[in-house]
């Protein structure tokens, strides 16, 4: 087996890829924050005008809960990452609980709040939106299960144990408070409960059941439903202000109204609340969030500001194109394969400090391919033909990537004469396809899955299997020559396929085809949502019939190579599957933000071979080609050193 020395360089390996899984998860912890900080400025927002009025405490509880929250909000405003408009942020928070402290009018702290909160999102943007239409109907269900014995049936407050609460149960149906509250406040809430009331925290219901339940109980104020859903299909400028889930979530009815005014805001509401799949129908794919976001981006660069145009720049990719990306692949890959260089281009322009016109100009041509895109994913650009296609080069594309590490262990044990080991490797590929459809219930009734996680399971899932490979593929090229195969049977044969190798191979299997099967839940889930469940099955069948072919033509071709090929061969395979993998998760981890991006220009991009145009992804490459050389030299020379001293 490998000397020690490879194994403390790959632990150095996997430390390394452990600290940016560390990165990864505070990263999403101060999304939290941010979530967190914005849910209690909604709240100061609302409710502060029930507290205080014309200078007086009109209630000492709803006050108390004032008080504490904006100082809550400063304190936790300046624990966020560094960032240039940290401090204004904090000056901010310290301005708004100076005004309640003074007992200031309301409509000045509630400008205060919300401005606070707009500029909060805009130094740390973070996604206010569920990943798909909320269903009303189950919010109702789990409404009149958890929250109408204090809330009533009706919303109203006056539930059987609402009496001798105080503060008293919110009445959702007061239409003057209803109006200044965002559907992502209620939300937040629900998750989250609240403090200093008998409201509970309800984070361990689904994020879709919580969805729900915040759009049933955000319609109680809202019932003009027949008329709001005349105004949103005879009003073209209704449909812009609410182009996506995130601004639904996101605007209050009053924000809504300042533009369409108060009536038609409100029946648009309540059509919306009732029935938001209308809103999904009208727009299936959109690119709203990726160009608002961008604008924003270029703005701050403009300004100065460039860590937050950088991390406006890389929202505008997680939030805004990788959720359509994966349909957008199915459409015109080559398309998608632009529009990733092109926001890689401005994001690396960004980071170079180059001038603002440069940029502008990178921000232009992304835009120009937005408009493209947007064209190959309305809904006229789809058909069976292209469903079919999709599915079955998606799951093709996946599979045998795979399938080339799992046969060759297949076929390396039966080389062996070891069947006693291959249940091992069966139940790592059988035991990652019930991971994976664990992953799709999970992902579709649980939670979701937002693109910096996706690209960071990418991530570190190809790490991790290229460091793996490097050390398999040194390893099968010692065994290429006869002579070496023959003493290892004779002298290791019983130590390397002990129980520990048998659970090794195991966890290889079982790596290598879930993050396989991690894609391609991902890409099938995109093609699912667009309709053709016939084309997409055909496709699906088509390409496993493919698949069971090319994995019937290894198994037999490699019963009948001579050993010492069969194992020059499956090294030089797994030698370049390791270094198409580091270049992939190098490259998902740029996507993720957790990697600098060095543009190399005129380079070519194959993300299929993990080759992308910028230099990270290049390093990683080349050094496990380094370490595969070295290796593979090092063999080399041990069996000379072996053979000389066996009289060869």
């Amino acid at each position: 087996m490998l000397p020690a020395r490879r194994f403390r360089f790959l632990l150095i390996l996997l430390a390394a890829i452990g600290s940016l899984a560390a990165q990864a998860a505070q990263a999403r912890s101060d999304v939290v924050d941010v979530q967190t900080i914005w849910r209690l400025l909604d709240y100061v927002a609302v409710d502060y005008g029930g507290a205080v009025a014309n200078g007086q405490v009109t209630s000492s509880v709803e006050y108390a809960e004032m008080t504490e929250f904006s100082g809550t909000v400063r304190k936790g405003i300046a624990t966020l990452p560094a960032s240039p408009t940290r401090a204004r942020l904090v000056a901010e928070a310290g301005q708004l609980e100076a005004a309640i402290a003074a007992k200031s009018d309301p409509g000045k702290v509630t400008g205060l709040a919300r401005g606070l909160a707009a500029d909060l999102l805009a130094a740390y943007p973070v996604s206010l939106a569920p990943r798909k239409a909320p269903d009303p109907l189950r919010g109702a269900q789990i409404y009149l299960e958890n929250c109408a014995s204090c809330h009533g049936a009706r919303g109203d407050g006056n539930g059987p144990q609402a009496k001798g609460l105080d503060p008293a149960p919110i009445d959702f149906t007061d239409a003057e408070r209803a109006r200044k509250r965002s559907l992502f406040a209620l939300y937040q809430v629900i998750g989250q409960g609240l403090e200093g009331t008998s409201m509970p925290s309800f984070s361990h219901l689904p994020p879709d059941d919580r969805w729900a339940v915040a759009a049933y109980v955000g319609g109680f104020a809202f019932r003009d439903v027949s008329a709001g859903q005349h105004i949103w299909n005879q009003t073209p400028a209704a449909r812009k202000l609410v182009p996506d889930l995130q601004a639904f979530t996101s605007l209050s009815p009053e924000a809504l109204g300042r533009t369409l005014g108060p009536e038609q805001a409100d029946a648009i509401t309540a059509y919306l609340r009732s029935d938001p799949k209308a809103l999904i129908n009208a727009s299936p794919a959109t690119l709203a969030i990726a160009r608002d976001k961008l604008t924003q981006s270029l703005a701050a660069y403009r300004k100065g500001n460039r860590d937050e145009a950088e991390r406006l720049a890389l929202s505008a990719y997680l939030d805004g194109f990788e959720p359509i990306e994966p349909i957008l692949t199915t459409r015109d890959s080559g398309l998608m394969a632009r529009i990733e260089s092109a926001m890689s281009d401005y994001r690396a322009s960004i980071s170079r400090g180059l001038p603002v016109a440069a940029v502008a100009d990178k921000a232009a041509a992304v835009e120009a391919l937005f408009a493209d895109a947007e064209a190959a994913l309305s809904p006229d650009a789809a058909s069976d033909a292209s469903t079919f296609v999709g599915a079955l080069t998606i799951l093709l594309r996946e599979g045998v990537e795979a399938l080339l590490i799992v046969v060759a262990m297949i076929a390396f044990l039966r080389k062996a004469e070891r069947p006693e080991v291959l249940p091992y490797v069966h139940g790592g590929w059988i035991a990652a396809l019930a991971a994976g459809g664990a992953t799709w219930a999970i992902a579709t009734y649980a939670i979701s899955i937002s693109g910096a996680n996706r690209e960071l399971t990418e991530g570190f899932g190809s790490l991790f299997a290229a460091v793996v490979l490097v050390w398999v593929g040194i390893w099968m090229h010692g065994k290429s020559h006869a002579d070496s195969w023959q003493r290892y049977i004779r002298e290791a044969m019983g130590k390397a396929l002990s129980r520990r190798s048998a659970w090794f191979l195991f966890g290889l299997a079982f790596l290598v085809v879930y993050r396989e099967v991690f894609e391609t839940i991902l890409f099938f889930a995109a093609l699912a949502t667009q309709g053709s469940s016939g084309a997409i099955a055909a496709g699906a069948g088509t390409a496993l019939a493919v698949l069971a072919v090319i994995t019937w033509a290894m198994l037999r071709y490699s019963r009948i190579l001579p050993i010492g090929k069969f194992f020059a061969y499956s090294s030089a395979l797994i030698a370049i599957l390791a270094v198409v993998l580091a270049g992939k998760g190098a490259g998902a981890l740029q996507e993720a933000g957790l990697l600098n991006i060095t543009p190399l220009a005129h380079f070519p991009r194959f993300p299929a071979l993990g080759i992308f145009p910028s230099l990270e992804p290049l390093l990683l490459q080349l050094l496990a080609l380094g370490i595969l050389w070295i290796g593979y030299l090092y063999n080399d020379r041990q069996r000379r050193r072996i053979d000389v001293t066996h009289g060869k």
